[in-house]
Formats: structure tokens, sequence, C-alpha cells
């Protein structure tokens, strides 16, 4: 029987090494939960490959952009990416960390129409959108028609302010938001504070997956 490999060594054994610096008894949890996150942007992006190196089991992609040159200042895409739609390179490079992930996508436009087609079967809806409008319709809609599932929001991360503005705070019972509530997309946004951001959202969907306590309202 042919043994599947992958680098020369066996399937298991790759998958175990790359969970050993993990949380301890963290990985079975992690690798049955499902994340949906509604943009492959500045957010969206760096917070599905901090996800699927953490080791989340299943990752649902959705946004109908393609890249941009301008989106590469901010975005997990390589310039050799530019022109692709954002959900299918952001699935080929979140494999190239971690074959063992479940990526689905979807590229196209939420609208208050199809939030309950695209995120049921979510254990946790992330809102990694820019636009204002577009974070409140989705959790309006997810509100009302997904009332138990949590979700997890950005809002306020631009410019080069002080980092330690950025805080996780638990709006509601399942709602929970990330960011410094202020600073506005027009102001220019930066790597480094979008990926502190993206980093709170990220940690705060770990800690539901992992039944942490929860955060202060």
């Amino acid at each position: 029987m042919t043994t599947i490999a992958i680098d020369g060594q066996a399937v298991e054994s790759v998958y175990l090494k790359m969970k050993d610096r993990n949380v301890a008894n963290s990985q079975e949890k992690l690798a049955a939960a499902h994340v949906t996150i509604a943009g492959s942007g500045g957010l969206g992006s760096n917070i599905a490959i901090a996800l699927a190196r953490a080791g989340v089991g299943h990752l649902t992609l959705i946004d109908f952009d393609e890249i941009e040159h301008s989106n590469l200042n901010r975005q997990q895409f390589k310039l050799s990416q530019v022109g692709l739609p954002k959900v299918l390179a952001l699935k080929q490079n979140i494999l190239e960390f971690n074959p063992f992930v479940e990526v689905t996508t979807w590229q196209e436009r939420v609208t208050e129409g199809n939030v309950l087609d695209l995120f049921t079967g979510a254990d946790i809806i992330c809102e990694a959108f820019d636009d204002q409008n577009a974070k409140a319709m989705l959790l309006r809609r997810a509100q009302e028609v997904l009332p138990e599932t949590p979700i997890v929001m950005g809002n306020g991360l631009a410019g080069v302010h002080d980092a330690n503005q950025i805080q996780t705070v638990r709006q509601s019972d399942h709602v929970y938001l990330c960011g410094d509530g202020q600073t506005k997309g027009a102001e220019g946004l930066m790597a480094a504070r979008v990926l502190i951001c993206a980093g709170h959202q990220a940690n705060q969907i770990l800690r539901l997956i992992l039944e942490k306590e929860t955060v202060e309202e």
C-alpha cells in the first residue's frame, strides 16, 4: 500500500508537526469548527490566514471583488495574483500554508436576500467589510435569520494611530466588535493597524471556538 506523503513525510506526521506549537488540547475543537468570513480584503484575508494557520477545519470565504494593485499594501495577496478573484487567490494562499483546511468560496456580494443561504452552517460569522452600510446590513440580517450564531466584526483600523486604541468588546450576547470604533478608511489604511484589528478578530473567533471566557461589554 502506498503511503501518501508531503515533502517525503507521511501526511499524519506533517499534520502533527504543524500543530506542535498550538495551545494544548485545542486541535480537536479547532478542526471541527466552521467559520464564514464576509470579505476577503485587508481584514478578511489576514483573518482567514490566521485561522488557517491555527487549524480551523473549515473556512468559507465570501467576496465579489478582484485583486487590485492598491490592495497589496495590506492584503494577503501577491503581485502575481492581481486581477484574480480574491476568494480564489486567498484559497490558493491558504492551502499553501495549511493543506488540511477545507476552503469553500463564494464570489458574490452579500445582500439581505442571501444572508441565510451563505451563512447557514457556520459556527461563527466574521464580518470583514470596508463599507459601513454593508456591515450594518449583515449585522441586522444575521440577527434576524441566525440569531444564535456569534458574529465578530471590525470597526476602526485606519491610519497610524496608537495601536492600543484597538480593542475587542462584546456589544451584545452574540456580537463582538474589534477596532477603535472611530477612525475611517478615508484616512488611509496601512498594513500594521489592519493586521492588529484582524488579529483581534481572529483571536476572538479562536476564543469562541475554544469556549474561553467572554470579553467585557
